[in-house]
Protein backbone atom coordinates (compact mmCIF):
# COMPACT_ATOMS: atom_id res chain seq x y z
CA UNK A 1 0.00 0.00 0.00
CA UNK A 2 1.23 3.34 -0.76
CA UNK A 3 2.28 6.18 2.10
CA UNK A 4 -1.73 7.63 3.09
CA UNK A 5 -2.12 11.42 2.21
CA UNK A 6 -1.36 13.75 6.34
CA UNK A 7 -4.62 15.81 5.21
CA UNK A 8 -4.74 17.44 8.59
CA UNK A 9 -2.50 19.77 8.56
CA UNK A 10 -3.23 20.79 5.08
CA UNK A 11 -6.13 21.38 4.36
CA UNK A 12 -7.10 23.40 7.92
CA UNK A 13 -4.20 25.08 5.93
CA UNK A 14 -5.76 25.98 3.01
CA UNK A 15 -9.54 26.79 4.81
CA UNK A 16 -8.17 28.99 7.44
CA UNK A 17 -6.47 30.94 3.62
CA UNK A 18 -9.61 30.99 2.55
CA UNK A 19 -11.00 32.08 5.86
CA UNK A 20 -8.85 34.94 5.87
CA UNK A 21 -10.01 36.12 2.46
CA UNK A 22 -13.49 36.18 3.48
CA UNK A 23 -12.70 38.07 6.39
CA UNK A 24 -10.66 40.79 4.67
CA UNK A 25 -13.70 41.02 1.81
CA UNK A 26 -15.62 41.45 4.74
CA UNK A 27 -13.69 43.67 6.65
CA UNK A 28 -13.38 45.94 2.72
CA UNK A 29 -17.07 45.81 2.58
CA UNK A 30 -17.75 47.49 6.30
CA UNK A 31 -15.02 49.18 7.54
CA UNK A 32 -13.59 52.43 6.28
CA UNK A 33 -9.71 52.93 6.02
CA UNK A 34 -7.94 54.08 8.89
CA UNK A 35 -7.31 58.35 8.78
CA UNK A 36 -3.87 59.86 8.80
CA UNK A 37 -2.46 60.88 12.29
CA UNK A 38 -3.04 64.71 11.63
CA UNK A 39 -6.93 63.46 11.36
CA UNK A 40 -6.59 61.37 14.70
CA UNK A 41 -5.46 64.52 16.24
CA UNK A 42 -7.94 66.42 14.82
CA UNK A 43 -10.59 63.88 16.13
CA UNK A 44 -8.71 63.88 19.43
CA UNK A 45 -9.13 67.79 19.72
CA UNK A 46 -12.82 67.98 18.28
CA UNK A 47 -14.16 65.69 20.98
CA UNK A 48 -12.25 67.46 23.72
CA UNK A 49 -13.61 70.86 22.88
CA UNK A 50 -16.62 70.24 20.56
CA UNK A 51 -17.31 70.76 16.95
CA UNK A 52 -17.47 74.61 16.77
CA UNK A 53 -14.32 75.52 18.46
CA UNK A 54 -12.75 73.00 16.88
CA UNK A 55 -13.73 74.81 13.22
CA UNK A 56 -13.06 78.08 14.64
CA UNK A 57 -9.27 76.74 15.21
CA UNK A 58 -9.03 75.50 12.35
CA UNK A 59 -10.74 79.01 10.53
CA UNK A 60 -8.31 80.94 12.95
CA UNK A 61 -5.16 78.83 11.58
CA UNK A 62 -5.87 79.00 8.01
CA UNK A 63 -6.30 82.67 8.41
CA UNK A 64 -2.95 83.38 9.72
CA UNK A 65 -1.24 80.42 7.28
CA UNK A 66 -3.38 82.45 4.43
CA UNK A 67 -1.83 86.34 5.91
CA UNK A 68 1.88 85.34 6.07
CA UNK A 69 1.32 83.31 2.78
CA UNK A 70 0.27 86.98 1.45
CA UNK A 71 2.81 88.46 3.08
CA UNK A 72 5.52 86.61 1.42
CA UNK A 73 4.27 86.94 -1.67
CA UNK A 74 3.93 90.72 -1.40
CA UNK A 75 7.62 90.99 -0.57
CA UNK A 76 8.67 88.62 -3.33
CA UNK A 77 7.09 90.69 -5.55
CA UNK A 78 8.10 93.98 -4.14
CA UNK A 79 11.97 92.54 -4.34
CA UNK A 80 11.06 91.49 -7.88
CA UNK A 81 9.75 94.69 -9.53
CA UNK A 82 10.97 97.05 -7.42
CA UNK A 83 8.18 97.99 -5.67
CA UNK A 84 7.49 100.94 -8.21
CA UNK A 85 5.73 100.59 -11.36
CA UNK A 86 3.89 97.96 -10.20
CA UNK A 87 2.50 98.91 -6.90
CA UNK A 88 1.21 101.62 -8.54
CA UNK A 89 -0.75 99.42 -11.37
CA UNK A 90 -2.23 97.40 -8.52
CA UNK A 91 -3.07 100.82 -6.92
CA UNK A 92 -4.74 101.89 -9.64
CA UNK A 93 -6.61 98.79 -10.49
CA UNK A 94 -7.74 98.82 -6.47
CA UNK A 95 -8.91 101.87 -7.13
CA UNK A 96 -11.27 101.65 -10.28
CA UNK A 97 -12.34 97.98 -8.84
CA UNK A 98 -13.31 100.20 -5.26
CA UNK A 99 -15.24 102.85 -7.57
CA UNK A 100 -16.95 99.96 -9.65
CA UNK A 101 -17.98 98.39 -6.94
CA UNK A 102 -19.60 101.66 -4.88
CA UNK A 103 -20.99 102.69 -7.90
CA UNK A 104 -22.98 99.05 -8.31
CA UNK A 105 -23.87 99.17 -4.71
CA UNK A 106 -25.33 102.93 -5.23
CA UNK A 107 -27.41 101.55 -8.45
CA UNK A 108 -28.78 98.69 -6.45
CA UNK A 109 -30.04 100.82 -3.60
CA UNK A 110 -31.63 102.97 -6.20
CA UNK A 111 -33.35 100.16 -7.79
CA UNK A 112 -36.13 98.83 -5.58
CA UNK A 113 -36.96 102.37 -5.27
CA UNK A 114 -37.08 102.92 -8.82
CA UNK A 115 -38.87 99.86 -9.30
CA UNK A 116 -41.90 100.91 -7.14
CA UNK A 117 -41.81 104.40 -8.87
CA UNK A 118 -41.46 102.60 -12.38
CA UNK A 119 -44.69 99.85 -11.61
CA UNK A 120 -46.60 102.56 -9.67
CA UNK A 121 -45.75 105.98 -9.07
CA UNK A 122 -45.47 106.10 -13.34
CA UNK A 123 -48.77 104.93 -14.20
CA UNK A 124 -50.45 107.00 -11.61
CA UNK A 125 -49.39 109.69 -13.14
CA UNK A 126 -50.21 109.11 -16.50
CA UNK A 127 -53.70 108.14 -15.31
CA UNK A 128 -53.89 111.81 -13.47
CA UNK A 129 -52.51 112.80 -16.56
CA UNK A 130 -55.66 111.58 -18.49
CA UNK A 131 -58.19 112.45 -16.09
CA UNK A 132 -56.76 116.16 -15.99
CA UNK A 133 -56.47 116.49 -19.46
CA UNK A 134 -60.47 114.79 -19.83
CA UNK A 135 -61.86 117.36 -16.81
CA UNK A 136 -59.57 120.74 -17.59
CA UNK A 137 -58.30 120.70 -14.27
CA UNK A 138 -55.30 122.64 -14.44
CA UNK A 139 -54.29 122.52 -10.55
CA UNK A 140 -54.35 118.39 -10.85
CA UNK A 141 -52.48 118.97 -14.28
CA UNK A 142 -49.56 121.15 -12.88
CA UNK A 143 -49.57 118.18 -9.11
CA UNK A 144 -49.52 115.37 -11.98
CA UNK A 145 -46.43 117.12 -13.89
CA UNK A 146 -44.46 117.66 -10.52
CA UNK A 147 -44.78 114.09 -9.43
CA UNK A 148 -43.80 113.08 -13.38
CA UNK A 149 -40.84 114.95 -13.16
CA UNK A 150 -39.68 113.63 -9.63
CA UNK A 151 -40.24 109.81 -10.85
CA UNK A 152 -38.39 110.67 -14.20
CA UNK A 153 -35.05 112.64 -11.98
CA UNK A 154 -34.91 108.71 -10.28
CA UNK A 155 -35.24 106.98 -13.19
CA UNK A 156 -32.40 108.78 -15.00
CA UNK A 157 -30.29 108.39 -11.52
CA UNK A 158 -30.68 104.68 -11.27
CA UNK A 159 -30.40 104.48 -15.29
CA UNK A 160 -27.45 106.83 -15.64
CA UNK A 161 -25.75 104.98 -12.67
CA UNK A 162 -26.00 101.78 -13.95
CA UNK A 163 -25.12 102.85 -17.50
CA UNK A 164 -21.50 103.94 -16.27
CA UNK A 165 -21.81 100.36 -14.09
CA UNK A 166 -22.18 98.18 -17.22
CA UNK A 167 -19.82 100.79 -19.15
CA UNK A 168 -16.66 99.92 -17.02
CA UNK A 169 -17.78 96.04 -16.53
CA UNK A 170 -17.74 95.64 -19.94
CA UNK A 171 -14.42 97.64 -20.18
CA UNK A 172 -12.72 95.41 -17.53
CA UNK A 173 -14.15 92.34 -19.43
CA UNK A 174 -13.29 93.27 -22.95
CA UNK A 175 -9.58 93.39 -21.53
CA UNK A 176 -9.99 90.01 -19.24
CA UNK A 177 -11.73 88.93 -23.08
CA UNK A 178 -7.99 90.07 -24.85
CA UNK A 179 -5.77 89.03 -22.16
CA UNK A 180 -7.24 85.64 -22.02
CA UNK A 181 -7.34 84.38 -26.05
CA UNK A 182 -9.20 81.49 -25.89
CA UNK A 183 -10.68 79.15 -23.30
CA UNK A 184 -13.41 79.22 -21.13
CA UNK A 185 -12.29 82.60 -19.24
CA UNK A 186 -11.88 84.13 -22.97
CA UNK A 187 -15.26 82.94 -23.51
CA UNK A 188 -16.62 83.86 -20.11
CA UNK A 189 -15.16 87.58 -20.18
CA UNK A 190 -16.31 87.91 -23.68
CA UNK A 191 -19.97 87.06 -23.22
CA UNK A 192 -20.04 89.41 -20.10
CA UNK A 193 -17.84 92.16 -22.14
CA UNK A 194 -20.94 91.64 -24.59
CA UNK A 195 -23.48 91.66 -22.55
CA UNK A 196 -22.19 94.43 -20.36
CA UNK A 197 -22.19 97.14 -23.87
CA UNK A 198 -25.19 96.58 -24.64
CA UNK A 199 -27.00 96.96 -21.36
CA UNK A 200 -25.06 100.38 -21.45
CA UNK A 201 -25.99 101.22 -24.94
CA UNK A 202 -29.82 100.39 -24.11
CA UNK A 203 -29.13 102.17 -20.64
CA UNK A 204 -27.95 105.60 -22.53
CA UNK A 205 -31.46 105.49 -24.42
CA UNK A 206 -33.56 104.66 -21.71
CA UNK A 207 -31.52 107.79 -20.00
CA UNK A 208 -32.50 109.68 -23.00
CA UNK A 209 -36.38 108.96 -22.82
CA UNK A 210 -36.62 110.10 -19.09
CA UNK A 211 -34.40 113.22 -19.93
CA UNK A 212 -37.24 114.01 -22.22
CA UNK A 213 -40.02 112.73 -19.96
CA UNK A 214 -38.74 115.37 -17.54
CA UNK A 215 -38.63 118.28 -19.94
CA UNK A 216 -41.99 116.90 -20.88
CA UNK A 217 -43.19 117.50 -17.26
CA UNK A 218 -41.20 120.17 -16.82
CA UNK A 219 -43.02 122.15 -19.67
CA UNK A 220 -46.37 121.51 -17.99
CA UNK A 221 -45.24 122.77 -14.77
CA UNK A 222 -44.20 126.55 -16.20
CA UNK A 223 -46.69 126.14 -19.16
CA UNK A 224 -44.44 126.35 -21.92
CA UNK A 225 -46.30 126.65 -25.33
CA UNK A 226 -44.38 124.22 -26.84
CA UNK A 227 -45.56 121.27 -24.20
CA UNK A 228 -46.67 119.59 -26.79
CA UNK A 229 -43.74 119.04 -28.99
CA UNK A 230 -41.81 117.78 -25.76
CA UNK A 231 -44.48 115.60 -24.98
CA UNK A 232 -44.33 114.28 -28.75
CA UNK A 233 -40.30 113.97 -27.99
CA UNK A 234 -41.02 112.03 -24.80
CA UNK A 235 -43.13 109.71 -26.35
CA UNK A 236 -41.21 108.88 -29.36
CA UNK A 237 -38.35 108.25 -27.06
CA UNK A 238 -39.94 106.01 -24.58
CA UNK A 239 -41.19 103.57 -27.56
CA UNK A 240 -38.14 103.74 -28.98
CA UNK A 241 -36.85 102.41 -25.31
CA UNK A 242 -39.46 99.73 -25.04
CA UNK A 243 -39.50 98.12 -28.56
CA UNK A 244 -35.13 98.76 -28.01
CA UNK A 245 -36.03 96.66 -24.41
CA UNK A 246 -38.18 94.42 -25.98
CA UNK A 247 -36.05 93.07 -29.16
CA UNK A 248 -33.02 92.34 -26.53
CA UNK A 249 -35.28 90.37 -24.25
CA UNK A 250 -37.15 88.76 -28.06
CA UNK A 251 -33.21 87.70 -28.42
CA UNK A 252 -33.05 86.42 -24.54
CA UNK A 253 -35.73 84.22 -24.96
CA UNK A 254 -34.22 82.98 -28.12
CA UNK A 255 -31.09 82.01 -26.53
CA UNK A 256 -32.62 80.47 -23.54
CA UNK A 257 -34.93 78.51 -26.09
CA UNK A 258 -32.33 76.87 -28.25
CA UNK A 259 -30.04 75.65 -24.59
CA UNK A 260 -33.40 73.75 -23.83
CA UNK A 261 -33.89 72.48 -27.03
CA UNK A 262 -30.22 71.39 -26.90
CA UNK A 263 -30.61 70.13 -23.50
CA UNK A 264 -33.73 68.12 -24.42
CA UNK A 265 -32.41 66.19 -27.02
CA UNK A 266 -29.46 64.84 -25.22
CA UNK A 267 -32.11 62.64 -23.67
CA UNK A 268 -32.48 61.54 -20.16
CA UNK A 269 -29.46 60.44 -19.05
CA UNK A 270 -30.82 57.27 -17.16
CA UNK A 271 -32.42 56.43 -20.41
CA UNK A 272 -29.10 56.98 -22.47
CA UNK A 273 -26.72 55.66 -20.25
CA UNK A 274 -29.05 52.18 -19.43
CA UNK A 275 -26.94 50.02 -21.41
CA UNK A 276 -23.66 50.84 -20.14
CA UNK A 277 -25.10 50.75 -16.60
CA UNK A 278 -26.39 46.77 -17.51
CA UNK A 279 -22.70 45.86 -19.09
CA UNK A 280 -21.11 46.99 -15.47
CA UNK A 281 -23.85 44.82 -13.69
CA UNK A 282 -22.97 42.37 -15.39
CA UNK A 283 -19.47 42.57 -14.88
CA UNK A 284 -19.92 42.20 -11.45
CA UNK A 285 -22.23 39.23 -11.62
CA UNK A 286 -19.50 38.32 -13.92
CA UNK A 287 -16.33 38.70 -11.40
CA UNK A 288 -18.14 37.11 -8.79
CA UNK A 289 -19.26 33.82 -10.64
CA UNK A 290 -15.77 33.76 -11.61
CA UNK A 291 -14.55 33.79 -8.06
CA UNK A 292 -17.78 30.83 -7.05
CA UNK A 293 -15.80 28.89 -9.85
CA UNK A 294 -12.24 29.26 -8.50
CA UNK A 295 -13.43 28.51 -5.00
CA UNK A 296 -15.25 25.57 -5.97
CA UNK A 297 -11.83 24.38 -7.45
CA UNK A 298 -9.95 25.03 -5.21
CA UNK A 299 -11.72 22.61 -2.95
CA UNK A 300 -12.10 19.85 -5.58
CA UNK A 301 -8.52 19.76 -5.84
CA UNK A 302 -8.18 19.24 -2.04
CA UNK A 303 -10.81 16.61 -2.70
CA UNK A 304 -9.10 14.92 -5.12
CA UNK A 305 -6.02 14.85 -2.84
CA UNK A 306 -8.18 13.13 -0.50
CA UNK A 307 -9.25 10.14 -1.89
CA UNK A 308 -6.16 10.01 -4.58
CA UNK A 309 -3.20 10.77 -3.02
CA UNK A 310 -0.25 11.75 -5.59
CA UNK A 311 3.02 13.40 -5.58
CA UNK A 312 2.60 17.28 -6.66
CA UNK A 313 -0.90 17.40 -5.29
CA UNK A 314 0.18 20.60 -2.79
CA UNK A 315 1.48 22.79 -6.15
CA UNK A 316 -2.23 21.73 -7.55
CA UNK A 317 -4.00 23.28 -4.58
CA UNK A 318 -1.81 26.43 -4.21
CA UNK A 319 -2.19 26.91 -8.25
CA UNK A 320 -6.03 26.62 -7.43
CA UNK A 321 -5.94 29.31 -4.91
CA UNK A 322 -3.61 32.12 -6.66
CA UNK A 323 -6.57 32.09 -9.12
CA UNK A 324 -8.77 32.36 -6.86
CA UNK A 325 -7.44 35.10 -4.98
CA UNK A 326 -6.93 37.02 -8.08
CA UNK A 327 -10.38 36.24 -9.43
CA UNK A 328 -11.72 38.00 -6.21
CA UNK A 329 -9.82 40.82 -5.64
CA UNK A 330 -11.00 41.54 -9.06
CA UNK A 331 -15.10 41.56 -7.51
CA UNK A 332 -14.67 45.07 -5.74
CA UNK A 333 -12.81 47.15 -8.57
CA UNK A 334 -15.88 45.82 -10.74
CA UNK A 335 -18.69 46.52 -7.88
CA UNK A 336 -17.18 50.37 -7.31
CA UNK A 337 -16.81 50.81 -11.22
CA UNK A 338 -20.95 49.94 -11.33
CA UNK A 339 -21.41 51.87 -7.93
CA UNK A 340 -19.77 55.02 -9.28
CA UNK A 341 -21.87 54.84 -12.41
CA UNK A 342 -24.89 54.64 -11.02
CA UNK A 343 -24.01 57.67 -8.72
CA UNK A 344 -22.91 59.85 -11.74
CA UNK A 345 -25.45 58.65 -14.02
CA UNK A 346 -28.28 59.96 -11.56
CA UNK A 347 -25.92 63.42 -11.04
CA UNK A 348 -25.80 64.09 -14.51
CA UNK A 349 -29.88 63.36 -15.10
CA UNK A 350 -30.12 65.65 -12.22
CA UNK A 351 -28.12 68.45 -13.42
CA UNK A 352 -29.41 68.25 -16.96
CA UNK A 353 -32.77 68.33 -15.54
CA UNK A 354 -32.01 71.72 -13.14
CA UNK A 355 -30.64 73.23 -16.72
CA UNK A 356 -33.62 72.48 -18.61
CA UNK A 357 -35.66 74.03 -15.29
CA UNK A 358 -33.19 76.94 -15.72
CA UNK A 359 -33.85 77.69 -19.15
CA UNK A 360 -37.26 77.78 -18.93
CA UNK A 361 -37.46 80.11 -16.06
CA UNK A 362 -35.38 82.68 -18.15
CA UNK A 363 -37.53 82.59 -21.05
CA UNK A 364 -41.01 83.22 -18.77
CA UNK A 365 -39.02 85.98 -16.88
CA UNK A 366 -37.95 87.29 -20.08
CA UNK A 367 -41.18 86.66 -22.12
CA UNK A 368 -43.63 88.68 -19.11
CA UNK A 369 -41.17 91.44 -18.23
CA UNK A 370 -39.24 91.82 -21.62
CA UNK A 371 -41.22 90.52 -24.86
CA UNK A 372 -44.72 91.99 -23.63
CA UNK A 373 -43.88 94.05 -20.71
CA UNK A 374 -41.68 96.52 -22.63
CA UNK A 375 -43.57 96.69 -25.71
CA UNK A 376 -46.60 96.87 -24.24
CA UNK A 377 -45.18 100.34 -22.51
CA UNK A 378 -43.79 101.82 -25.64
CA UNK A 379 -47.35 101.11 -27.03
CA UNK A 380 -48.17 103.18 -24.18
CA UNK A 381 -45.63 106.08 -25.92
CA UNK A 382 -47.17 105.68 -28.75
CA UNK A 383 -50.51 106.73 -27.18
CA UNK A 384 -48.65 109.36 -25.79
CA UNK A 385 -46.98 110.52 -29.20
CA UNK A 386 -51.14 110.74 -30.95
CA UNK A 387 -52.61 112.46 -27.88
CA UNK A 388 -49.91 115.35 -27.75
CA UNK A 389 -52.05 117.10 -30.02
CA UNK A 390 -55.05 116.82 -27.89
CA UNK A 391 -56.80 114.51 -30.66
CA UNK A 392 -57.00 111.96 -28.56
CA UNK A 393 -56.74 113.62 -24.98
CA UNK A 394 -59.91 112.05 -23.58
CA UNK A 395 -58.36 108.23 -24.99
CA UNK A 396 -57.35 106.75 -21.48
CA UNK A 397 -56.05 103.90 -23.98
CA UNK A 398 -52.34 105.48 -22.88
CA UNK A 399 -52.60 105.62 -19.11
CA UNK A 400 -53.78 101.62 -19.50
CA UNK A 401 -51.06 100.60 -21.45
CA UNK A 402 -48.15 102.10 -19.22
CA UNK A 403 -50.19 100.94 -16.23
CA UNK A 404 -50.46 97.26 -17.78
CA UNK A 405 -46.86 97.15 -19.19
CA UNK A 406 -45.66 98.75 -15.97
CA UNK A 407 -47.11 95.50 -14.14
CA UNK A 408 -45.53 92.74 -16.02
CA UNK A 409 -42.20 94.57 -16.01
CA UNK A 410 -43.11 95.40 -12.11
CA UNK A 411 -44.20 91.76 -11.15
CA UNK A 412 -41.12 90.10 -12.89
CA UNK A 413 -38.95 92.10 -10.94
CA UNK A 414 -40.86 90.96 -7.80
CA UNK A 415 -40.35 87.39 -8.98
CA UNK A 416 -36.42 87.57 -9.16
CA UNK A 417 -36.07 90.17 -5.85
CA UNK A 418 -38.02 87.20 -4.10
CA UNK A 419 -35.94 84.31 -5.50
CA UNK A 420 -33.08 85.52 -5.14
CA UNK A 421 -33.59 86.93 -1.28
CA UNK A 422 -34.50 83.27 -0.66
CA UNK A 423 -31.37 82.26 -1.77
CA UNK A 424 -29.51 84.43 0.25
CA UNK A 425 -31.10 83.11 3.06
CA UNK A 426 -30.38 79.70 2.60
CA UNK A 427 -26.51 80.28 1.50
CA UNK A 428 -26.06 81.51 4.95
CA UNK A 429 -28.51 79.51 6.86
CA UNK A 430 -28.35 76.29 5.74
CA UNK A 431 -24.64 76.14 3.66
CA UNK A 432 -24.16 72.36 4.23
CA UNK A 433 -26.79 72.69 1.26
CA UNK A 434 -24.55 73.54 -1.48
CA UNK A 435 -21.26 73.37 -0.13
CA UNK A 436 -18.98 71.49 -1.93
CA UNK A 437 -17.62 68.17 -1.82
CA UNK A 438 -14.67 67.35 0.49
CA UNK A 439 -14.83 70.69 2.66
CA UNK A 440 -16.68 71.36 5.78
CA UNK A 441 -19.61 73.50 5.36
CA UNK A 442 -19.60 76.89 7.69
CA UNK A 443 -20.93 77.52 10.41
CA UNK A 444 -24.92 78.13 10.21
CA UNK A 445 -26.08 81.45 11.08
CA UNK A 446 -29.15 82.22 13.14
CA UNK A 447 -32.54 82.91 11.68
CA UNK A 448 -32.03 86.81 12.37
CA UNK A 449 -28.83 86.79 10.81
CA UNK A 450 -29.82 85.33 7.81
CA UNK A 451 -33.59 87.24 7.32
CA UNK A 452 -30.44 89.99 7.89
CA UNK A 453 -28.27 89.36 4.95
CA UNK A 454 -31.45 87.98 2.62
CA UNK A 455 -32.57 91.88 2.57
CA UNK A 456 -29.08 92.71 1.57
CA UNK A 457 -30.07 92.94 -1.93
CA UNK A 458 -27.01 94.46 -3.34
CA UNK A 459 -25.77 91.41 -2.61
CA UNK A 460 -25.03 88.09 -4.85
CA UNK A 461 -25.06 84.60 -4.64
CA UNK A 462 -21.85 82.77 -4.36
CA UNK A 463 -22.87 79.64 -2.85
CA UNK A 464 -25.74 78.85 -3.80
CA UNK A 465 -27.52 75.77 -5.89
CA UNK A 466 -26.15 77.36 -9.34
CA UNK A 467 -22.91 77.43 -8.06
CA UNK A 468 -23.29 73.80 -6.80
CA UNK A 469 -24.32 72.33 -10.08
CA UNK A 470 -21.61 74.10 -12.34
CA UNK A 471 -19.46 71.80 -9.75
CA UNK A 472 -21.08 69.00 -9.96
CA UNK A 473 -21.60 69.31 -13.89
CA UNK A 474 -17.46 69.91 -14.39
CA UNK A 475 -16.61 67.04 -11.99
CA UNK A 476 -18.49 64.90 -14.21
CA UNK A 477 -16.95 66.10 -17.11
CA UNK A 478 -13.18 66.76 -15.68
CA UNK A 479 -10.42 64.67 -17.10
CA UNK A 480 -8.81 61.46 -15.31
CA UNK A 481 -6.28 63.91 -13.82
CA UNK A 482 -8.57 66.20 -12.35
CA UNK A 483 -9.02 64.66 -8.47
CA UNK A 484 -12.26 62.92 -7.53
CA UNK A 485 -13.14 62.22 -11.84
CA UNK A 486 -10.17 59.56 -12.48
CA UNK A 487 -13.25 56.97 -11.79
CA UNK A 488 -15.57 58.22 -14.15
CA UNK A 489 -16.00 56.15 -16.72
CA UNK A 490 -15.33 57.45 -20.44
CA UNK A 491 -19.02 57.28 -21.58
CA UNK A 492 -20.26 59.35 -18.43
CA UNK A 493 -17.74 61.55 -19.22
CA UNK A 494 -18.64 62.05 -22.85
CA UNK A 495 -22.34 62.73 -22.06
CA UNK A 496 -21.30 65.65 -19.84
CA UNK A 497 -18.98 66.44 -22.39
CA UNK A 498 -22.19 66.87 -24.25
CA UNK A 499 -23.88 69.01 -21.70
CA UNK A 500 -21.39 71.23 -21.69
CA UNK A 501 -21.67 71.91 -25.71
CA UNK A 502 -25.82 72.12 -24.77
CA UNK A 503 -25.28 74.53 -22.66
CA UNK A 504 -23.10 76.46 -25.55
CA UNK A 505 -19.74 76.09 -23.49
CA UNK A 506 -17.81 73.92 -26.62
CA UNK A 507 -15.06 74.45 -28.35
CA UNK A 508 -16.35 76.76 -30.84
CA UNK A 509 -17.10 79.07 -27.99
CA UNK A 510 -13.85 78.74 -26.57
CA UNK A 511 -12.16 79.12 -30.11
CA UNK A 512 -10.34 75.93 -29.54
CA UNK A 513 -10.26 72.45 -31.61
CA UNK A 514 -11.97 69.30 -29.72
CA UNK A 515 -8.49 67.96 -28.60
CA UNK A 516 -7.52 71.21 -27.06
CA UNK A 517 -10.88 71.91 -25.11
CA UNK A 518 -10.28 68.31 -23.82
CA UNK A 519 -7.09 69.08 -22.69
CA UNK A 520 -8.67 72.36 -20.25
CA UNK A 521 -10.83 69.64 -18.72
CA UNK A 522 -8.17 67.82 -17.75
CA UNK A 523 -6.44 70.30 -16.64
CA UNK A 524 -6.47 70.52 -12.57
CA UNK A 525 -5.25 75.01 -12.62
CA UNK A 526 -8.43 75.61 -14.92
CA UNK A 527 -10.99 74.82 -12.69
CA UNK A 528 -11.89 77.82 -11.12
CA UNK A 529 -12.62 78.99 -14.71
CA UNK A 530 -14.40 76.08 -15.77
CA UNK A 531 -16.72 76.29 -12.70
CA UNK A 532 -17.53 80.20 -13.10
CA UNK A 533 -17.68 79.40 -16.47
CA UNK A 534 -20.10 76.50 -16.25
CA UNK A 535 -22.35 78.66 -13.81
CA UNK A 536 -22.42 81.82 -16.09
CA UNK A 537 -23.94 79.75 -18.76
CA UNK A 538 -26.81 77.60 -16.28
CA UNK A 539 -27.82 81.51 -15.96
CA UNK A 540 -27.75 82.73 -19.62
CA UNK A 541 -29.61 82.21 -22.45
Amino acid sequence: MSTPVHRAPTRPSSVATLTSVRQRREGSRGASPSGSSAEHAFLRFQSSVGNRAATAAVQRVRSASGERAAEGAGTVREEATGGGGADGARQRKSYRDRIAALLDRFKKNLEPTDNAVKGGQTPTNAALTHQAAATADGALKNDSAISGTSAGGWNLLTEATGVVVSGMDAYKSMKDSRRNEDGAEHHTANRRARTKGTDAAVGAVSSGSYGAAIAKEATKVQGVANAATAAEASGALSAVTGLAKGARALVRVGGAASKYKNLKDLGDANVVNAELLARLDREVHGAVNRAEVARAEVYARLDAAEAYPHEGWQQGVDAAFATFEREFRGIRPAEEAYRRAVKDTADLSRVQKYAMKKQAAKIGKETFGGVMGEPVKAAAGVMTLVTATGALASNPAGWILAAVGAGLVLGTTGYKAGRAATKRYEEVRHPERWAPEGEAPAEAAPRTDSLKHALKFWKKVSKGERQAMARKIYGLAAGPDVPGSGSTTPELRQSARELLIALKAGPAQHKLDAEAWELTLNDPAKRDGWVKEIAEQLASG
